[in-house]
This record gives C-alpha cells, structure tokens and sequence, in this order.
C-alpha cells in the first residue's frame, strides 16, 4: 500500500512538472486520461502476469473505452511516464517503456512482425519524448533521452540523445547549448534543431544557380567570340573604278 501511494505521488508530480497546464493535483488526478490510462494498464499488467489473460484484456479494454488510450496489458511501462492528452495512442503487446518518457497523443508504437513470441514493437529507453502522430515501428530500441517530433515515422534504431523527424524518420543536429541539453523538450522540439535533409537541398540548390550562371556566361562569351570571327572572315567589299 505505501508503494502505491509512492507511486501516485510520482505520477502526478511528473504530470505537474511536464504540463504547464496542470494546475493542481486533484485536477490532474480526476481529468487527466493519460494517468488514468496508466494506472488502469497495472491493473491490467497484474492480470496478465498471474495468467489472468481474459481479465487483463478485459481490463485494457475498459482502459481504453474510458481513456481514449489503448496500451496492451502485457506492455512494460515503467515509473512516471506521461501521456499527455493521449487520444488515439496504442501501444503493443512487446513494447517496453522506460522511465520518466513522454508520450504525446496519435502515437503508435507498433510491430512489424506477425511471428507471436518475438519482440515485435519497440523500447523506449528512459526520458524519451515521443511527440504527437508519431509511428514508432518495430523491435528496436529507442536510446535514452531521444526525441520523436511529430508526426515522424521511426523504423530503426535511435541513438541516445538524438533527435528524429520525417518520413522516414532521421536524426537532425541540434545547437542547443550543452547545459540545456537534458531538458525536457515538449513535443520533441529542440531550438535551433537542423535538419541534414534541408542543408543538403539547399546546398544542392545554390550549387544550381552557380552552374547556371556559368553556363550563361560561357553561352554569352562564345556568342561574342562567333561574332568576332564572323566579323574577321568577312571578305572586303570590291572597290569598282569607273
């Protein structure tokens, strides 16, 4: 019993400190759905590994009709994960959620694979950001304190600390400063972030315009040379004398 009052204790102290929102504890205990969401799938995560199959389904069920939040009663979840807003999110059978993450609503973590008994979704390791619509797909990992942005589509591994946008989803540059570096980034935005997508489209372009300015002034330079030597190889008028 203590344990668990420790742990309400942390569930809400992490919304408090995430959401700025919230603004007092009875209010993210009775309107927010992704706590709720959380504390209905240990209910259901203890069914599930008793062999209370039916029950845990059952109870994740429930979870989800109430919560808009569907998360499998045999997923891990660790302590003080926050899934703020939460509509539409769904989490697998397989995947494993590390401590202190943040999941944003619309987001799938799903698998890839049909083969039952293999890893199949993914685990996100701990302080992981995981921004809305984003799709999480597969059995890798996550590393710590990584960032999905929205809407982003992740089908390989992601290094700790790193920032993933796109579709597919890849890895940009930040220029935050060093200090700031382990703050909570809401929705996975980091400022200053750079994409390498763009900077090489970019780069891509001007090198465009170069070649097109050179090829105008090549184009401009032998038009001025053919009509020199035009010029030079025209023959002298005949001089008729009477």
């Amino acid at each position: 019993m203590p344990f668990m009052f420790k742990q309400l204790r942390e569930d809400v102290a992490s919304v408090m400190a995430r959401d700025p929102a919230a603004r007092s504890a009875w209010e993210v205990l009775t309107c927010y759905p992704g706590l709720h969401a959380i504390w209905i799938h240990r209910i259901a995560h203890w069914c599930w590994k008793r062999g209370l199959r039916w029950a845990g389904r059952l109870a994740s069920h429930v979870g989800r009709w109430f919560t808009g939040i569907e998360i499998h009663p045999a997923a891990v979840v660790g302590r003080r994960v926050f899934i703020d807003h939460g509509m539409g999110v769904v989490i697998g059978e397989t995947a494993e959620i590390g401590d202190d993450c943040t999941i944003y609503q619309g987001v799938t973590l799903g698998g890839t694979s049909l083969f039952r008994g293999t890893k199949r979704h993914p685990t996100l390791g701990s302080g992981v950001v995981v921004s809305a619509g984003a799709k999480v797909l597969g059995g890798f990992t996550v590393g710590d304190g990584a960032k999905i942005g929205s809407n982003a589509v992740v089908i390989k591994e992601v290094p700790p600390g790193a920032t993933v946008v796109g579709v597919p989803g890849r890895i940009v540059e930040g220029s935050a400063k060093r200090e700031e570096k382990g703050a909570f980034a809401a929705y996975g935005v980091v400022p200053g972030q750079e994409d390498p997508y763009l900077k090489s489209l970019q780069s891509l372009i001007e090198h465009t315009q170069e070649l097109e300015q050179t090829v105008s002034t090549l184009a401009e330079r032998m038009s001025r040379m053919e009509k020199a030597q035009a010029e030079t190889s025209r023959p002298d008028p005949l001089i008729i004398i009477k």
